[in-house]
């Protein structure tokens, strides 16, 4: 192995992780995803190779595809509400808004909508922006097919998210309140419903991820006054909280509560200054990437 080919797979690495992320939902599934190619890359004859990128990008999407096949059956089995593991995350000069995007907790919970050759595609060409000869040279598809399945994904995305506002400039993101956590932390912390009700969209949605070792809410909980007095008791009444800290997590601002159990992690999302979606991840087992250095891209 020559020190060229290592820096080369070092360069590498950030995006496929990403990638790799990105489809699994798994950070842990994703570095192993990523070691995976680097066995493979390692014991490839360089000189077979016209395109290198382009080699690891087809292998990490194909190992991703078989480990999302595993991924499925132990969700079928699952207790309650599956999220995907949250990953500290640092945001570059160089990444762009997209890409950024591209890993909320909300948008990855979107993909989920997708099967696992749409969720390939789409990030392929949507996403990392590689050319769709070379997704579908990655998927063993002709690019056309590639293209209606872009559409054909892109089209249950948009379905799934809400329209915007109708004052909203056409692909213009919203505003994000960057203070909107700290303010119903505080709001929760002091148990003043009206004022914690004052930050949540009327339809907010509460999802909870404990697994079958902590208890959580086991389906998501909608609108703003169910999911006021539920957040409300935990804190008060069902919950011993400890030392707490803000974070990145997946790009955005996350809460960390140490509890007897393990971490309590807690993000939201938001729309028009409200509150529109809580997601809250207690199953220790999905919380070991909130430690990790966060080399996505």
């Amino acid at each position: 192995m020559t020190v060229a080919r290592s820096d080369h797979f070092g360069a590498e690495r950030p995006r496929l992780l990403g990638l790799a992320y990105r489809m699994t939902g798994s950070y842990a599934e994703a570095e192993d995803v990523v070691q995976d190619a680097w066995l493979r890359w390692s014991g490839v004859d360089a000189s077979s190779i016209d395109n290198p990128p382009a080699w690891l990008t087809t292998v990490v999407t194909r190992l991703s595809l078989d480990r999302l096949k595993a991924i499925d059956r132990r969700r079928a089995d699952y207790v309650g509400e599956w999220l995907p593991e949250p990953v500290a995350t640092g945001r570059g000069p160089a990444e762009t808004a997209e890409v950024a995007d591209s890993l909320t907790l909300g948008f990855l919970v979107l993909l989920d909508r997708l099967t696992p050759l749409e969720r390939a595609v789409f990030l392929l060409a949507e996403v990392f922006a590689e050319p769709y000869a070379e997704v579908g040279a990655a998927l063993d598809r002709t690019p056309e097919a590639c293209r209606q399945i872009a559409r054909r994904a892109r089209r249950k995305l948009d379905q799934a998210r809400r329209p915007p506002r109708p004052d909203q400039p056409s692909g213009q993101p919203p505003d994000l309140r960057s203070d909107l956590l700290g303010e119903l932390v505080s709001a929760v912390l002091s148990g003043d419903a009206e004022a914690v009700m004052a930050l949540l969209d009327p339809d907010v949605v509460l999802t909870s991820d404990a697994g079958s070792t902590r208890r959580a809410a086991r389906r998501p909980v909608v609108g703003a006054d169910r999911v006021a007095r539920l957040v409300i008791n935990l804190t008060h009444r069902d919950l011993e909280l400890g030392a707490m800290r803000v974070i990145e997590l997946n790009g955005r601002p996350a809460l960390v509560t140490d509890l007897a159990g393990g971490p309590m992690v807690v993000q939201v999302d938001q729309r028009d200054g409200l509150v529109t979606a809580v997601w809250i991840m207690m199953n220790p087992e999905k919380l070991h990437g909130i430690d990790a250095d966060g080399e996505l891209r």
